[in-house]
């Protein structure tokens, strides 16, 4: 299964997400791997650094952490709360509720989702790009705002 088809719905996620709806979280088929991934990603291969502009990993943890951002996706749509510990509450609009993990790179938001009853295999840690500001953020193809 290729990345772009594991993330066409996230997020967050990521996530968170995990953004999500657009990074294929919450996708009818589960992909093959079902426990959330605890161990931190390495530095993208071949020391390539996050595009000119992008924000930093720091920058993306205090975007994110102890809030909560509804997302919206092509498929779609939830809110997530990133808390500050690295874990994630998620609630996909009309499918459920699913509890995740999350971590950042220079310009990449990185999202894993436990399994759920719409998410049988759950969803293995993966990267999306993360970028915006003014309480409006991109996360591969899903937008994130702010909830109040």
């Amino acid at each position: 299964m290729t990345r772009l088809n594991r993330w066409a719905a996230l997020f967050a996620g990521a996530v968170i997400l995990s953004g999500c709806s657009s990074m294929n979280l919450f996708k009818d088929s589960a992909p093959e791997q079902a426990a959330i991934a605890t161990q931190p990603l390495a530095p993208p291969a071949g020391g390539v650094g996050a595009p000119a502009g992008a924000l930093s990993s720091a920058q993306i943890k205090t975007v994110l952490s102890g809030k909560s951002w509804r997302w919206k996706g092509p498929k779609n749509s939830g809110v997530t709360l990133y808390a500050s510990d690295g874990t994630s509450l998620v609630e996909v609009t009309g499918k459920g509720t699913t509890q995740g993990r999350w971590q950042t790179n220079d310009g990449q938001l990185c999202e894993s989702f436990a399994p759920a009853t719409f998410l049988p295999n759950g969803v293995p840690m993966a990267c999306q790009p993360f970028s915006g500001g003014g309480g409006t953020y991109q996360v591969g193809t899903a937008t994130f705002q702010l909830a109040s």
